[in-house]
């Protein structure tokens, strides 16, 4: 046995079009029940003739109308309103059927998008033709009968275009949504591509310009060096690739880090306190981007110079700190265009974390403290 609920669930999967035909074959259905005339619309007080065959027409006219006015909202309310119109006037028995005018206002109001105004002004000057019309039939309507119908006919128009203001604000909300995903998407990318690239780079542009100065047989060991820096570029643009592409590649995480740090041409130290939990991959791809990052910077400012890389594992937190000796250079000045350690900044705040990078009593210190979230 189908439930309320069963039943709202599929007449909602069912298409406008769809649903405005069976309201109209429902009012057309209605309009000829006797004892619902009761609920429908009149105007005019003319006394009533008898109904004929011009009377049916005219019903029809005024409910079958109705099942396109999601399409052709102006065409709907103009057919409708001149067989209302032409029913009062020649007063015909009224039915509920006579209800059909509201709708089409009504859809006119939410979905008339190029000609509403147009259509607005139409449908005014129809109703002053309809006001003359009966007053020429001796209608026993007032002036104010008139100013009343009209604003209901006017406030039935006036929801509609509440409802469509909506609608588009809505999809305008939308759309600035989307617009702002694809900004952080793209910025996104830009960080990785600069985390990747930048550090790669200027790990081989240091190991070519010492292997000038090397003895003839060290320098087979700097071009390997060299080499697999490439290799490491190219693998991490591959991962990188891969996320893009949704092949569910994995990025670097705190598993790389000792093979980050073992590079040739670096002295690094690695100190890793506590229990690795399992992490979510951004909070593992943000830690491993922040020492290569400060790796990066110690390479280019202080190349040659001792590093230290020490990440403790919490209950609660993940801290990361990477101190470089050497000359201390400011944080404003690290980086490429401004992406490096701002990027990671940015990086490490989305997550709830804080990140702090600048001068050390004997070089610079970068340091992050991310919450360790769940993996799940």
């Amino acid at each position: 046995m189908s439930t309320p609920r069963s039943v709202r669930s599929r007449w909602a999967g069912v298409s406008a079009e769809v649903r405005d035909r069976w309201l109209a074959v429902a009012l057309t259905g209605a309009a000829f029940v006797p004892g619902l005339a009761v609920l429908g619309a009149q105007f005019g007080d003319l006394p009533r003739r008898s109904g004929d065959i011009l009377a049916v027409l005219l019903v029809a006219g005024q409910t079958l109308p109705l099942a396109v006015r999601g399409r052709w909202p102006a065409a709907a309310l103009a057919v409708t309103g001149i067989c209302f119109a032409a029913h009062e006037v020649l007063a015909y028995p009224t039915t509920v059927g006579s209800l059909a005018l509201y709708f089409a206002l009504y859809s006119a109001g939410a979905h008339e998008e190029r000609f509403r105004r147009v259509v607005a002004a139409v449908a005014s000057a129809g109703y002053v033709v309809f006001a003359v019309l009966l007053v020429l039939r001796e209608s026993p309507a007032g002036l104010r009968d008139y100013a009343v119908y009209y604003a209901v006919l006017a406030g039935c128009w006036l929801l509609g275009a509440m409802v469509r203001q909506r609608r588009h604000q809505e999809t305008e909300r939308r759309r600035l949504t989307a617009e702002a995903a694809v900004a952080g998407e793209r910025a996104r990318i830009a960080r990785e591509l600069h985390d990747v690239v930048t550090h790669h780079v200027t790990a081989m542009v240091v190991q070519a310009d010492a292997a000038r100065y090397l003895a003839p047989e060290r320098v087979p060991e700097a071009l390997t060096a060299i080499t697999g820096s490439g290799r490491d570029a190219l693998t991490e643009l591959r991962f990188l690739l891969g996320v893009l592409e949704a092949t569910g590649a994995r990025t670097p995480g705190l598993a790389a880090l000792r093979d980050l740090v073992d590079r040739p041409g670096r002295v690094v130290e690695l100190v890793e306190e506590g229990e690795r939990p399992e992490l979510p991959p951004e909070t593992e791809l943000t830690a491993y981007r922040i020492v290569q990052e400060a790796l990066t910077n110690a390479a280019k400012y202080a190349a040659g110079a001792p590093a230290a890389v020490r990440v403790s594992y919490g209950p609660d937190f993940l801290e990361i700190e990477v101190t470089t000796e050497g000359t201390a250079t400011e944080p404003g000045a690290l980086g490429s265009g401004g992406r490096g350690l701002r990027g990671l900044s940015d990086r490490v705040q989305a997550l709830g974390g804080r990140f702090a990078a600048g001068p050390s009593t004997d070089g610079f210190r970068v340091s992050a403290m991310i919450p360790a979230g769940s993996a799940a």
